[in-house]
């Protein structure tokens, strides 16, 4: 019985004792920011910067539209060396969406962009004669406790 009573008080003592820890951490989560990081083969960057400013700006417009994401750029790697990536794609959102949310989302996006998801990995595999995606990262801002 004795047991019982001290691991309750230090639960309650625990309980009581995380907020307070946790509201001494300076910083607080911000929004993720997603990266992929693209190579393009030599002689097609022009393919592939009117793929981004077409169909794959579409579909960043549509989804900052739709509060899906927060805002997205291009970033271009202006030094490369060699096994650097061409570009760096970041997309900032603040959460992950729910499986059925995730449907949701994904037949609102095909009925905006009017394809299908086998039209779009076909366009992707086109793409993949130049393009190749060297990795991507998932990194989350921090903010500053007010």
């Amino acid at each position: 019985m004795k047991s019982i009573r001290f691991a309750a008080a230090a639960a309650i003592a625990l309980a009581f004792a995380a907020p307070a820890v946790a509201q001494e951490y300076p910083v607080v989560a911000g929004e993720y920011v997603s990266m992929s990081m693209i190579s393009v083969d030599d002689g097609h960057d022009l393919d592939y910067a009117k793929h981004l400013a077409g169909l794959w700006r579409k579909g960043q417009d549509f989804a900052v539209k739709q509060g899906w994401i927060n805002s997205y750029e291009i970033l271009t790697n202006e030094n490369k060396r060699a096994g650097e990536p061409d570009y760096y794609l970041i997309t900032r959102f603040t959460k992950f969406p729910d499986a059925a949310d995730e449907d949701k989302r994904e037949a609102a996006y095909n009925a905006y962009m009017a394809t299908t998801t086998a039209q779009m990995e076909a366009g992707s595999a086109e793409r993949s004669k130049y393009r190749k995606q060297m990795g991507s990262m998932l990194l989350r801002s921090w903010k500053w406790r007010n």
